[in-house]
């Protein structure tokens, strides 16, 4: 999107307003091109066709797969490999059925089946008939015991027990150190992620993670490493490098009211929101590693179930090594001078048939040299392998071919709402998608000369999202950053692979605790 330099910004902020984009490091003009962007919307995305299995999305068979375990264990040693987890979600959202619960139902003037009754809340009726299962029961009950006077006051206890202040105050806590399963004692998603890590994200012995947190949850995490790390350690023969970072402040976005004006809180400063996940590619910029496993905090399995999860990301970081490995010799080649027209025909025929990325649709027109140039800038891309899973109706992004304005085809990750479901052809071409991004993806950071890429250059700015929120009762709209495996990997070279169902387990609701994935 062409964003033109325009007077009419000039007057709108004052001295105080200009104090505050200086505090957070954002720049006038960042937020002048915002504004532009809310003026003038956000283009839905192209589809051109759903990437399915044979077109798009890779399948191995169960010996392919080994081979590129194999492979993976071999080549990694002595390269750096780091899991990024995302962690900055608070548990808020996993207990809003538990929330409304506690404002609507009182246990000395209703019986729960009354409830019921009343107000049909099968998500909360679905947690008390498993809540024996959750990795917290035991602590709770003997929290209140003492206090129960009958069944229905004890399941109004136990919630207010889990979720308030004077409770155990999960509602507060991050997703990330909440008890997620019931071994002898309950074990949190971090502490999950330091089992997988030290599985498949291991060299010399030292497993590094690195966690993107909030600033106010940073105290605890660091309190649960020091808990559990040294456990963990002893447990796995392993060694633990982890590192924190916050969602940078000058990552924030500007919120403006229905005009496109700038939103202003009571106070009279101007509202800025957090950009979103896209916001932490800022963050996988400055981490350092040859190899980097990206995976949500949420999505953790028990400990029985590491094995296939583990052996899975190998796969995909097998095949990353594997095709880093033929996309450097021919980046070196470039790079070394001339090369017939027969290498460079090669080279193509990989691009486009290994590495999804169709040639130019002129190509054939070009000199020797364009040729080479072009070819020399589709290689020089950081590349990742991107796990993705079978459909099963779960909500969120998906893996398609999309065209751009200049028409140029790439694969990318595509969330529904950046697709025209106005349209039929585009909605049928959503419909007829068979697979799910998971967040499993496996990232090659740097060039044929260990260098590290400059990710913020392979980042399609059109690819943010305008969402209506409110705030005092006022209604405005909010910028979210192209997604952090949606637009701001979107000039990355692309890989999608078929993994197994049982690699995505995310815990959007804390119902999602009793299924059979969560239950150990």
């Amino acid at each position: 999107m062409q964003l033109k330099t325009s007077d009419k910004y000039m007057n709108l902020f004052n001295e105080k307003d200009l104090e505050q984009l200086r505090v957070k490091g954002i720049t006038k003009e960042q937020v002048e091109a915002q504004i532009r962007i809310f003026e003038q919307g956000i283009p839905f995305v192209q589809l051109q066709e759903a990437a399915v299995v044979g077109k798009g999305v890779r399948r191995f068979t169960a010996e392919e797969e080994k081979e590129l375990q194999d492979f993976f264990d071999e080549k990694s040693k002595g390269l750096a490999l780091l899991k990024f987890v995302p962690a900055s979600g608070a548990a808020s959202r996993m207990f809003k059925a538990l929330f409304a619960f506690l404002d609507a139902y009182n246990p000395h003037k209703e019986a729960l089946a009354d409830y019921w009754n009343r107000t049909g809340d099968d998500a909360m009726k679905t947690f008390v008939e498993g809540m024996e299962r959750f990795p917290f029961y035991q602590q709770i009950q003997e929290r209140i015991s003492d206090r129960v006077t009958s069944a229905d006051h004890g399941v109004y206890l136990f919630v207010q027990e889990l979720l308030t202040e004077d409770g155990l105050n999960f509602g507060f806590y991050p997703k990330g150190l909440l008890p997620f399963h019931a071994y002898q004692k309950a074990a949190t998603p971090f502490v999950e992620h330091l089992k997988e890590a030290a599985f498949y994200a291991k060299s010399g012995g030292n497993a590094a993670l690195h966690f993107t947190i909030s600033p106010q949850h940073e105290v605890l995490f660091k309190a649960e490493e020091e808990k559990s790390a040294s456990e963990v350690a002893l447990e796995t023969d392993s060694q633990f490098s982890i590192g924190y970072s916050f969602q940078k402040s000058s990552t924030d976005t500007l919120a403006v009211d229905k005009e496109n004006q700038p939103f202003r809180n009571t106070d009279g400063s101007i509202l800025f929101r957090p950009g979103g996940h896209g916001a932490l590619i800022q963050n996988l910029n400055e981490v350092d590693a040859d190899v980097v496993f990206i995976k949500n905090i949420d999505n953790v399995v028990t400990e029985e179930k590491l094995e296939v999860v583990g052996n899975s990301k190998k796969m995909l970081a097998g095949l990353l090594l594997q095709l880093q490995e033929k996309s450097f010799h021919y980046a070196a080649q470039l790079e070394a001078g001339s090369v017939s027209e027969d290498q460079m025909k090669e080279m193509s025929t990989f691009l486009e048939n290994q590495l999804n990325s169709p040639c130019s649709s002129d190509y054939a027109e070009f000199t020797t040299e364009e040729k080479h140039r072009w070819l020399a800038g589709q290689l020089n891309r950081p590349i990742r392998i991107c796990g993705m899973v079978k459909n099963e109706g779960e909500p969120g992004g998906g893996p398609f071919w999309i065209k751009d304005a200049a028409g140029q085809v790439s694969l990318q990750i595509i969330e529904s709402a950046q697709i025209d479901r106005d349209n039929p052809q585009q909605d049928a071409i959503l419909q007829n998608s068979t697979h799910f991004n998971p967040v499993d993806l496996i990232c090659g950071l740097k060039n044929h000369k260990g260098e590290k890429y400059n990710l913020l250059d392979f980042v399609d700015h059109e690819q943010g999202f305008i969402t209506a929120k409110s705030k005092d009762g006022k209604e405005l709209k909010a910028l979210e950053l192209p997604g952090l495996w949606n637009g701001a990997m979107a000039f990355w070279n692309t890989i999608f692979v078929e993994v197994p169902l049982v690699t995505f387990n995310p815990v959007k609701t804390v119902n999602d605790l009793l299924k059979p994935s969560h239950q150990a």
